[in-house]
């Protein structure tokens, strides 16, 4: 089961989601909240798959929950709004879909169907990728990975040996490799929790991580919770 939590204001429009959630076979609807602090405590506590997150809410806004929940294990996140113009910051969070109010029951079902494709995506057992080399392609294993770059389309993958160029978005990537494994620190970087050396903490709550290889990387403060969340499942 795909268990849902809805985060909306508005009475009318909590009770579609519920209407329309009901007559999913595979989904739960475990929780509703009508403002931020309130999502923000039934998110920690029933940890839903996925969130229905309205953009004006009153407390903490949506963008702002999205925030903190953009690391670590955070739920699908599909952004439910009547303004259009948050369309571009929404998919920074990496948020599955946008549905702009007032959205009819087709809108949904396609919604729905993404939905389930990234859920299958997190549970798929990890896959070696296909990457291009000089004689053939070859086969690599997300363990030799040591982190991911994105370059505008592409995704340039460190190992120990070299890199490669992939064209494919690194959050597609990140759901190939599968959970676990990759460690997001920022909007542009991941890296393999296994190569990770020493973790040092900076002014004003930022980090550095340093890699084997020597290879300092920076943690943004978006996904310093994540983190911290990692370092606490190695005590």
């Amino acid at each position: 089961m795909i268990r849902a939590l809805i985060v909306e204001d508005e009475a009318h429009a909590r009770a579609k989601l519920r209407r329309w959630l009901e007559q999913e076979p595979d989904f739960d609807l475990v929780g509703e909240a009508e403002d931020g602090v309130t999502a923000g405590r039934i998110l920690s506590a029933l940890k839903p798959d996925v969130v229905f997150l309205d953009i004006r809410i009153p407390e903490i806004d949506g963008m702002a929950l999205a925030e903190r929940l953009a690391a670590g294990d955070a739920p699908i996140i599909v952004f439910v709004t009547a303004h259009a113009e948050h369309a571009a910051a929404a998919f920074d969070f990496d948020a599955v879909d946008y549905l702009l109010k007032p959205y009819d029951k087709e809108r949904f079902d396609r919604c729905v169907g993404r939905i389930r494709e990234t859920v299958n995506g997190r549970s798929a057992p990890p896959r070696p990728l296909v990457v291009p080399a000089r004689d053939a392609s070859h086969l690599l294993d997300g363990a030799a990975i040591t982190w991911l770059e994105s370059e505008d389309n592409y995704v340039r993958v460190h190992t120990d040996e070299q890199d490669y160029l992939l064209r494919r978005t690194l959050q597609d990537l990140l759901e190939r490799l599968g959970p676990g494994q990759f460690l997001r620190i920022h909007r542009s970087r991941a890296v393999n929790v296994t190569a990770i050396a020493t973790v040092r903490p900076l002014a004003r709550g930022d980090a550095e991580i340093g890699l084997r290889d020597g290879k300092i990387l920076r943690v943004s403060r978006r996904y310093r919770q994540g983190l911290k969340d990692w370092l606490g499942t190695c005590n």
